[in-house]
């Protein structure tokens, strides 16, 4: 891993810690909100559940306790929200970047990240949580500026491996994170600054904690990320393990030597082949998100499940989705290709819908076998974690502009405008999370109206019908590798 490969991992480190404390508090923040609010009818947050709680009315009316789905059902819709604003700001960011550096842009980003966690530390009305996640959802820009660079320093031949790192950091942050935010919501804050007599979010620790990470992780980037806008990337050493280089070699036929790659020919191809896996991105986040956001509802429909039992099943998923990234994926992904990767990701989800779509049918005289059903249908989704997302991004990724020197006058070639990294990159991004934002609406609206078994019955059709896309729009192409002279 070279210094900048391992700076912009250490910063998705902090980063994606900071983001994934709050994951597990959103439904006791809005019931601490409700709690706080319940007396004022014509309030924001009231007005605001009554609006669920008539949407919701169209499609379910549980039997008991309705007001705890309204509330999950609004720390889902405030997902969206983030989801959507990311959709509106991230081709934005990559076009900024593109024009003013990737470290500039950062660190604008970071600050407003920054100012997120410090509206939620003294939010005390839900209007103003509600602020910090907008101010989040526009400033979010770690991850996709993370790509951008880890594209600028990375040949063709070695990317995959680098964007590998930051499904990695995702694993890892997403196993640890929600444990950490739940264990510091527990913890008050320090009584030297409650005697002040000023205010705090319930869980103002969690939210200090998130501020000291980020402020960690900007002064981090400002000492240690280099400017990568421009440079050219190193180009990978030859191995001599690499059986059919090194036997031409041996054999005077170096020349001969050839090297597949998932970038397309032309301009117009590679352009064409962006908005495939815009398409593709969209689609499979659209079902695949919705699958996530109601597997706790599937678990606790039909098993009862408590919260500690959901978290083992959530972190159980991380964990072996971390595992298959650094084991597998990061070692096979840029000899299997980056389309094939993607469609045996795709595969993985579909067979888990199906294991999801037989499973309530078991429940009642069968439940031993429901479970483990629900247990393969896990490892069906960590797999399927580790591979798409992170496959298809660095399928995007080599289909950009690489900094070039015209052989003549030396100069940096131009980039063409829709293949300009920050900008194609920053699309991508855009598609998936506009996918985020609608597909746990859509499933939620299905699991209330037609069932478990119908709403994951379809999804896995619409898997296997990306999957069968996928291997359409998976094209390799041998060229001849450097003359060895």
């Amino acid at each position: 891993m070279g210094k900048v490969e391992r700076v912009v991992f250490l910063s998705l480190v902090l980063d994606l810690f900071a983001f994934t404390i709050p994951l597990p508090l959103f439904p006791r923040i809005i019931a601490w909100y409700t709690k706080r609010e319940s007396s004022d009818p014509n309030g924001f947050l009231s007005r605001t559940l009554s609006l669920v709680s008539s949407t919701r009315a169209l499609v379910y009316s549980p039997t008991s306790n309705p007001q705890r789905w309204d509330v999950v059902l609004l720390g889902g819709l405030m997902g969206s929200v983030f989801s959507a604003l990311q959709w509106f700001i991230s081709p934005r960011i990559g076009a900024l970047s593109d024009k003013y550096g990737r470290k500039r842009v950062l660190l604008v980003t970071m600050i407003g990240n920054i100012l997120s966690g410090l509206v939620w530390l003294k939010s005390t009305t839900f209007a103003t949580y509600l602020l910090s996640r907008v101010i989040g959802g526009l400033s979010e820009g770690n991850v996709q500026l993370a790509i951008a660079i880890l594209s600028d320093v990375t040949t063709p031949e070695t990317r995959a491996k680098a964007l590998a790192h930051v499904g990695i950091a995702f694993a890892i942050c997403f196993i640890i994170g929600p444990p950490i935010g739940a264990y510091f919501a527990s913890r008050p804050l320090p009584s030297s600054i409650t005697a002040s007599g000023i205010e705090f979010n319930v869980y103002a620790v969690p939210a200090a904690l998130t501020v000291v990470l980020l402020t960690l992780e900007t002064i981090f980037l400002i000492v240690a990320l280099p400017e990568t806008r421009g440079k050219r990337a190193a180009p990978a050493p030859e191995k001599a393990a690499t059986n059919g280089a090194a036997n031409g070699k041996a054999n005077g036929k170096a020349k001969d030597a050839t090297h597949q790659t998932s970038r397309q020919a032309t301009v117009p191809e590679r352009i064409q082949m962006l908005k495939t896996l815009q398409h593709l991105h969209f689609l499979f986040l659209g079902v695949f998100s919705g699958v996530e956001f109601t597997l706790t509802f599937l678990s606790f429909d039909l098993f009862d499940w408590n919260n500690k039992e959901n978290g083992f099943l959530i972190g159980s998923i991380g964990i072996i989705s971390a595992l298959l990234q650094g084991g597998y994926v990061r070692r096979a992904l840029a000899k299997v290709g980056e389309g094939n990767m993607a469609r045996r990701g795709i595969s993985s989800c579909a067979a888990g819908l199906v294991f999801l779509t037989i499973l309530p049918h078991f429940v009642e005289n069968y439940r031993t076998v429901a479970i483990r059903l629900l247990q393969a249908a896990a490892v069906c989704m960590a797999m399927t974690s580790a591979t798409v997302v992170n496959s298809l991004t660095a399928y995007a990724s080599l289909q950009c502009d690489d900094v070039s020197a015209d052989p003549d006058t030396g100069k940096a070639v131009e980039e063409h405008p829709d293949l300009a990294k920050g900008k194609a990159l920053g699309k991508f991004r855009s598609s998936g999370q506009l996918g985020r934002a609608i597909g746990p609406l859509l499933a939620c609206a299905s699991y209330w109206t037609f069932g478990p078994s119908l709403t994951y019955g379809v999804s896995a059709v619409a898997m296997f019908a990306l999957s069968r896309r996928m291997k359409s729009v998976t094209k390799r192409r041998t060229i001849p590798s450097t003359k060895t002279e």
